[in-house]
């Protein structure tokens, strides 16, 4: 058994075919197939069964994939610490589409020049993927708003953030100081798309409150909800941070909530059996000089 098996092994698993785990790889399919027959020859019994065109992990399968991930996540460390020792290294940073939207792109820089030998690659996407990403070793390090479902990675809120309710000139919020939540029933939202941690904390928010409204606009582009918002009269939750220029110029009035259940953080996270290298603990002070959050003064209130 080599991690060369093991690396196949993982590729069948996440992808349910031999066929698409050989593409993924740039292996022929024999291969794949021989390999998996070694490996369960080795172990002395199946590792997947065949419903219909997929393959699908057995209790010896399961019992293996977490133990291979951590096996091939730890090869690739030491590749990468020993192979890169003295060059340039690549830091694999994952954000989540606020976070990739209102910092990454400021904070990279600093990063960069902190640790000039160290190459950032970044990739933006939602919470769920992000986390996804991390377990299978596709990402070093993360940094996300939503909740973090898996005791495998290790999560370090840092950075203050908020949701607020963003309002255009020709809504009726608009000239209104308080609101109250009832108020939000059956109005039209412009919203973020399934996976994302602002839509879950909003919809969390509205069952608490027993209320419904109409989802009329969906988006991963913070952008594109944002023109919703100026264009189409209709109603946005998203982070504070992502509407510094129009809360400036009064295109759009934001309402706070007031109870601090829009309240969150965004979060540095990573696997628990990651090595740390000296860019990831870099990362994580930049990450505190970014941590408070101030109030706009002309804000509503959502009570």
């Amino acid at each position: 058994m080599t991690i060369r098996h093991l690396t196949i092994f993982v590729a069948v698993a996440d992808h349910g075919s031999m066929s698409a785990a050989a593409s993924y790889l740039y292996l022929s399919q024999p291969t794949i197939s021989q390999a998996i027959r070694e490996l369960e020859k080795h172990y002395n019994g199946l590792l997947f069964e065949r419903l219909g065109r997929k393959l699908y992990l057995t209790e010896r399968g399961r019992l293996l994939l977490p133990q291979a991930r951590n096996l091939i996540r730890q090869f690739q460390q030491i590749e990468e610490l020993m192979l890169n020792q003295g060059q340039s290294s690549t830091l694999k940073l994952g954000s989540t589409i606020t976070v990739g939207t209102c910092l990454t792109p400021f904070l990279i820089p600093k990063l960069q020049k902190l640790c000039p030998e160290v190459r950032v690659h970044s990739y933006v996407s939602n919470t769920k993927d992000i986390e996804q990403k991390l377990l299978r070793s596709e990402l070093d390090v993360g940094i996300v708003e939503g909740e973090v479902l898996s005791s495998d990675l290790s999560v370090l809120p840092i950075i203050d953030d908020c949701l607020v309710l963003a309002v255009g000139k020709d809504h009726p919020f608009y000239q209104k100081n308080y609101i109250q939540v009832q108020d939000l029933a059956e109005e039209s939202f412009a919203m973020r798309e399934q996976g994302s941690g602002t839509r879950q904390l909003f919809e969390e928010y509205i069952t608490r409150h027993q209320i419904s409204v109409q989802t009329v606009w969906e988006s991963n582009c913070p952008r594109t909800l944002l023109n919703a918002v100026l264009y189409d009269q209709v109603l946005s939750v998203m982070s504070l941070r992502l509407m510094k220029h129009e809360i400036h110029h009064n295109t759009i009035r934001v309402f706070y909530n007031q109870n601090g259940e829009w309240n969150r953080k965004f979060k540095l996270v990573y696997h628990k059996n990651k090595f740390l290298t000296p860019a990831i603990y870099a990362l994580e002070k930049l990450l505190h000089t970014y941590k408070n959050i101030k109030l706009p003064e002309n804000m509503g209130i959502l009570e």
